[in-house]
Order: structure tokens, then C-alpha cells, then sequence
């Protein structure tokens, strides 16, 4: 024979394979008889009537057994390569960096339901129970109007000319609790005041936004009371910004009262807008802000109420509202919102509570 049949090395040449019919019984596997030793003629000839068992092993055979291992491996890095820009990923979604969020590390989430979050159903749902209505009543009669809860203990922000010349204060929650409440501070030039319940604890408050952050064109929703309906919900858009709005500071100097929606037929809350007087006579008192002009749907009632952007933020307090079919002065009508509402903006609030909270005013 010229040709060798057996893997080098492994077995002794001086045997001719075709002289021992395979029995592959006749060789019992041995791990310590293929050591690495050549087995010499005479162990062959001692075992008659098969091959020599073959190796623990061969080389094309441990290839195929390794490569699995190293595809496993490999799967292994690839996915650890991948999570880890996962990881990245969301760090710079939520605000954070490598440094503090690795591959295992937690990523700060948000209670918000995502499928409602920017609708005007998911502003209202989170919003909604921190917007109270108002009840003043006076010698005069008594008015309605709105408010933002903004502490857990009852602090309540609404405009001044609903609660200004109050004797006495009821405020109803969203869930119909009523509580009685006490003028804490007031600010007739900036039409502002805060209010504070009594015995409250534990309620819903609003986050108050940035109105500098504001843009025309910027979805909100309104929330207030207009004629006593608590709890309504319209919404629109910013239409512009930094309009020059002028309404009486009390209800002497006005015929209509404090506060909106006042029974008994009187008038709406007057206002003046580009020299002229709408809703009713402003009188000699009057003050001069900057507001955020919006179309959502206003009505007596919603005076005090929130302004809120699709985040769910109030950037506005709602103030005043043009009503064309009342527009001249003594007009005893309450003809509804036609789209020219206005709110005074939340970092007006903000740069005056400390003030509010002090009892102090302007």
C-alpha cells in the first residue's frame, strides 16, 4: 500500500486496514490507550477482527464543537454593544448621561399615561381636581368664579375682583367637598389674590409653568366655572401675547360688582381693551397688565380659573373676556365667549406670591 488511510500519528503503519474487517465492539473506547503513544503491531495483532478504535477526537471535530461557543459568545458581546447604546440612548432622552446611567441602571420614568399625554382629555383628567369654583358673597349679592389649588393645605390663587369686597368665601372642590376660605393677601394691580382654606389637608395642586416659554399658535385648555357649571373644560389657542388688558381694581368702581356671573341679571365683569370699555364700566379705579390673549372659549364663571399648556403646566390665570352684545357701558347682558379671552400670565403669579402670602399688595 502507497496510501495510508489512518490520521497521521495517531496509530502504527505496519498493519494492512483491509486484513481486519471493522468491528467497531472489538475497541471500547479508552481515554488513557490513545494518550498520545503510537500502539505498536503487536497490540493490533492481539485484537484481530477490527480496526484500532479511532481517536478521543479529531482535529475537524473540535473545530465544529468549538465553533458554537464562539458564536455564542459573540451573540453575547453584540448584544451587550447594543444594550449598553440603549442605554445611552435613553440617558440622553431623560436627561441624563453615561455617568450616572449605565447599562443596569434605572431610567427615570413619568406617571403620566403616555397614550393621553398633549390631549386635551389627558390635561383635563390630571388638571381638573386642583381647579375649584368660588363662591363670594357681599352686601351687593354674590358672584362665582374660579381658582388654582396650589398647596396640599389649601393655598388658592383666582383674581382679585372675585373675591374683592367678599364678607364671606365658599369654596367647592372638584369632588363637591365645600370649604369655607379666608382672604390671605390681595393685589388690585396686578388683579391677583390668594385665598386659604380652612382644616384642608392633602389636596391635588396645579404645577404652575413658564409663560415666557409661551408661543402663538400654542395649544391650551381652559378650566373653570363659568355660570356655576364647575369643572368645565374648553380649549383653543394662545392668539397672542402681551396684550394691554385694563379692568377695575374693587367692586366700587364698577356698577357690575366683583367677580363674574353675579345673580339676579347683573352684569359681567367689566373690561377695557384698546380704549375702549367692554362688559360693562370699568369706573375710575382701574389697572393696566399684560396678558395672554387666547380663543379658548371664556364666560363669567371662569375668572380665576387656569390657562393650561398640553404639558399640563398652567401658564395663565384666567381674567377677562370680550362679549360684543354687552360691549356698551350698562349693557345688563351675558351674552357668551366669541374667542377674545384673556389671562394674566403665570410668572406674573409667581414674582407675587411671596407678597400675596405676606398679605401685602401692590
Amino acid at each position: 500500500m502507497t496510501e495510508n488511510l489512518r490520521p497521521s500519528g495517531a496509530h502504527s503503519t505496519d498493519q494492512d486496514p483491509t486484513s481486519y474487517p471493522y468491528a467497531s465492539t472489538s475497541y471500547p473506547y479508552d481515554g488513557t490507550a490513545h494518550s498520545g503513544t503510537a500502539h505498536s503491531g503487536t497490540a493490533h495483532a492481539a485484537a484481530a477482527g477490527g480496526y484500532p478504535p479511532p481517536p478521543p477526537y479529531a482535529p475537524t471535530d473540535r473545530r465544529k464543537a468549538k465553533r458554537p461557543v464562539a458564536l455564542l459568545a459573540a451573540v453575547a458581546i453584540a448584544a451587550g454593544v447594543i444594550g449598553g447604546g440603549t442605554a445611552t440612548l435613553v440617558g440622553q432622552f431623560s436627561g441624563q448621561n453615561s455617568a450616572t446611567t449605565g447599562s443596569g441602571g434605572a431610567v427615570n420614568g413619568t406617571t403620566v399615561s403616555q397614550s393621553s399625554k398633549g390631549t386635551v382629555a389627558g390635561v383635563a383628567e390630571a388638571v381638573s381636581p386642583a381647579i375649584v369654583e368660588i363662591g363670594a358673597a357681599s352686601s351687593a349679592g354674590k358672584s362665582t368664579g374660579s381658582g388654582v389649588v396650589i398647596t396640599e393645605d389649601g393655598e388658592i390663587v383666582t383674581n382679585n375682583h372675585v373675591i374683592s369686597g367678599a364678607q364671606q368665601i365658599q369654596v367647592t372642590l372638584s369632588t363637591g367637598r365645600t370649604y369655607t376660605a379666608d382672604v390671605v393677601g390681595t393685589d388690585p394691580d396686578k388683579d391677583l389674590a390668594l385665598i386659604k382654606l380652612r382644616n384642608a389637608s392633602g389636596l391635588k395642586t396645579a404645577t404652575l409653568g413658564d409663560s415666557s416659554k409661551v408661543k402663538v399658535g400654542e395649544q391650551v385648555v381652559a378650566i373653570g366655572s363659568p355660570e356655576g357649571l364647575t369643572g368645565t373644560v374648553t380649549s383653543g389657542i394662545v392668539s397672542a401675547l402681551d396684550r394691554d388688558v385694563t379692568v377695575a381694581k374693587d367692586d366700587s368702581d364698577s356698577s357690575g360688582g366683583s367677580g363674574q356671573g353675579r345673580q339676579g341679571g347683573g352684569q359681567e365683569w367689566p373690561f377695557e381693551f384698546g380704549g375702549q370699555q367692554f362688559n360693562g364700566d370699568t369706573g375710575e379705579e382701574t389697572t393696566t397688565y399684560k396678558a395672554l390673549q387666547t380663543d379658548a372659549s371664556l364666560n363669567p364663571g371662569n375668572s380665576g380659573g387656569a390657562l393650561i399648556n398640553m404639558n399640563g403646566e398652567i401658564i395663565g390665570i384666567n381674567s377677562a373676556m370680550y362679549s360684543p352684545s354687552s360691549s356698551s357701558a350698562g349693557s345688563g347682558s351675558s351674552a357668551g365667549s366669541v374667542g377674545l379671552g384673556f389671562a394674566i400670565p403665570v410668572n406674573t403669579l409667581k414674582a407675587d406670591l411671596d407678597t400675596l402670602r405676606a398679605g401685602n399688595g401692590s
